[in-house]
């Protein structure tokens, strides 16, 4: 019979959030379409170390295992992605897993992003609608806008682009990619567009658009392949016409 083919994990583990990382390493059975979550999993049901050391499991996050909902976003091998869609089969063994330092680990592969959210609240990433009057028809949009409305909507607030930007950490008070480019998709909607200013001028803030270094990291690494560079490049233009605006008007 012929030996069962292994797969070696090397994970990242922290105790707790002012605690030292330190990484162990675990084996897993190979099986085809396998990939890091489902290996987290088996991780998890058997924490036992390579060296026969039996540990507290693994503590990551996770939730609709489709990439959909960004939370099982992770190092792989130097790369941001999602666990999800990590096959085993398209990664360099030993597979180094690693939490997302950009964000504050909880512990382990568990992080906090909160950070994006308090963002999304900056720019006023919703569209203000009270319900108070009769709207039986949707708005109509051009087709140029409701084609990046609907690609920019596809942002899972996963945190990969932050991740992988060097101007989002301690050296810099950038939001980020991802809440910038929120910003275009609620501006470009026809209700949402009536606050347009207040989120423009909320991107020429102090960690606004002109904190990002346009190194372009964010779209080669969104799941989503959303256009950020282009998106950051319209909002720009669009900040810098709101910065001329509020000139003539004082």
């Amino acid at each position: 019979m012929a030996e069962q083919k292994k797969v070696r994990f090397i994970i990242e583990r922290q105790d707790g959030p002012n605690e030292n990382p330190y990484t162990q390493e675990f084996e897993v059975d190979y099986r085809p379409g396998l990939n890091v979550v489902a290996s987290l999993m088996e991780i998890q049901k058997n924490p036992v170390t390579v060296d026969g050391k039996r540990v507290p499991p693994p503590v990551w996050e996770c939730n609709c295992l489709e990439k959909v909902c960004g939370a099982c976003m992770m190092v792989i091998n130097g790369r941001a992605q999602q666990a999800c869609c990590a096959l085993v089969d398209n990664l360099t063994q030993p597979i180094r897993v690693q939490p997302a330092r950009t964000f504050p680990v909880i512990r382990d592969l568990l992080i906090d992003r909160s950070v994006m959210f308090e963002s999304l609240k900056r720019i006023h990433g919703w569209v203000e609608v009270d319900g108070t009057w009769d709207n039986k028809d949707a708005p109509i949009q051009n087709p140029y806008t409701a084609e990046t409305c609907y690609e920019l909507s596809h942002c899972m607030t996963c945190g990969c682009c932050l991740e992988a930007c060097p101007n989002v950490g301690p050296q810099s008070d950038f939001i980020g990619p991802a809440p910038t480019a929120q910003t275009l998709l609620f501006n470009l909607h026809p209700l949402g567009k009536f606050d347009a200013p207040k989120r423009l001028n909320a991107l020429m803030e102090k960690g606004g658009i002109t904190s990002c270094g346009n190194s372009q990291n964010c779209e080669r690494v969104c799941p989503k392949s959303i256009k950020l560079t282009q998106h950051l490049a319209q909002l720009n233009r669009e900040v810098n016409k709101q910065a001329l605006r509020n000139m003539f008007n004082h």
